[in-house]
């Protein structure tokens, strides 16, 4: 088989990883696994998975180069005898929609997220995401936006959750002393708490919230916040961030992006996912408690089907910080007893309906469908 995946960047994020490890399994099938793409710092990580890189600018919004890129995929396409199309975000999607129609081959997209539409303009634009032969959702929670906002039905639905790669977040894989070496770089102490929000750094993913909601508490005093994410260019927010912690009084490290993080997860006593709207999925969630860490995420959206309360974790209410409040002096009050043991559940449920393998033999399936 093969296949074209179409996605605006291969910089960070969800549907970013989701490609490589796709690509991964495409080639590991004996296919050939093509991204077009503008391309960023996962280009070595595709690379390495045997996938191939077609560099084109299709992070643009610009309606002629959209149309333009539609000749562009449809000659490559047909240049490597491409079986199938997969489109990943909205814009490359009308692209690689047309390319699809122009060269009779399948299209099939993921949906990565709500996309919310407050017009008839936008929900049309959206739209484009229903389209494919096959429409893939993320999550039960995207799949029933998706059947709501656009009536797929299940003959063209499927629903592949995030996958978690199991081999690299391995607990007993991390080495202790860069655990030690991270957590003195993020300024915490032997003797502290640190409490990891793992996240871009933008408003709704909850981080002022979150400084708001510890500021209020005495437990503060001893521990250290990092927002580990990247800024993407969000000066102002940022400085929002350091000031709302001055304020409060919360120790804040701002380290940026980071590509270990396993160790990172590894040098978190709690893991927070404050998302102040609705995630598609939760892959921050996902991956803290294959790493067995305890897991707080907004009790919305994809993360209600990640997090187990009382078993793998906690969800608290969005935006309330007094809910908050309360779950993070739980989790932070666990004794060694009761810690392992959310540990060890956490990481066999992961391992059990969220690994990469998972996504990656579904995805396949969902090709085979289609080409067979």
């Amino acid at each position: 088989m093969n296949i074209l995946q179409v996605i605006p960047e291969l910089d960070a994020g969800g549907a970013e990883r989701t490609t490589i490890e796709v690509a991964e399994a495409i080639v590991a099938a004996g296919g050939r696994a093509l991204v077009a793409s503008l391309g960023g710092r996962l280009e070595a990580d595709l690379k390495a998975v045997g996938g191939e890189l077609v560099r084109l600018d299709m992070k643009t919004k610009n309606p002629v180069s959209i149309w333009l890129n539609a000749g562009r995929l449809a000659k490559i396409a047909k240049a490597e005898g491409v079986d199938i199309i997969h489109a990943r975000s909205r814009a490359p999607a009308w692209s690689a929609n047309w390319a699809a129609r122009r060269l009779g081959v399948y299209y099939v997209t993921t949906y990565h997220g709500t996309y919310n539409a407050r017009s008839a303009l936008k929900r049309g634009y959206n739209a484009v995401m229903a389209a494919g032969e096959r429409v893939i959702a993320n999550s039960e929670f995207i799949a029933d936006h998706v059947r709501a906002e656009h009536g797929v039905g299940d003959d063209r639905l499927r629903v592949i959750p995030r996958g978690v790669d199991l081999a690299t977040l391995d607990p007993s894989k991390v080495d202790a002393d860069a655990v030690a070496d991270l957590r003195k770089s993020w300024g915490a102490s032997e003797d502290d708490r640190v409490i990891l929000l793992p996240a871009r750094l933008t408003r709704w993913k909850g981080q002022v919230f979150f400084i708001e909601a510890l500021a209020g508490l005495a437990v503060k005093d001893r521990c250290q916040l990092v927002c580990l994410g990247d800024a993407q260019g969000r000066t102002e927010y940022v400085s929002e961030l350091t000031s709302a912690a001055e304020a409060g009084g919360v120790r804040l490290s701002l380290p940026g992006h980071a590509r270990d993080m396993a160790t990172a997860y590894a040098a978190a006593d709690v893991v927070v996912c404050p998302s102040l709207e609705p995630e598609a999925f939760g892959r921050t969630a996902a991956e803290a408690q294959a790493m067995g860490k305890p897991v707080i995420a907004s009790n919305h959206g994809g993360a209600c089907e990640v997090v187990v309360p009382g078993e793998t974790g906690w969800l608290a209410a969005p935006g309330e910080a007094r809910l908050w409040g309360l779950a993070l002096i739980e989790a932070l009050g666990l004794d060694e007893k009761a810690a392992d043991a959310m540990a060890k559940a956490s990481r066999e449920r992961i391992t059990e309906k969220f690994s990469t393998a998972a996504l990656q033999h579904a995805t396949l399936q969902v090709y085979r469908e289609l080409i067979e």
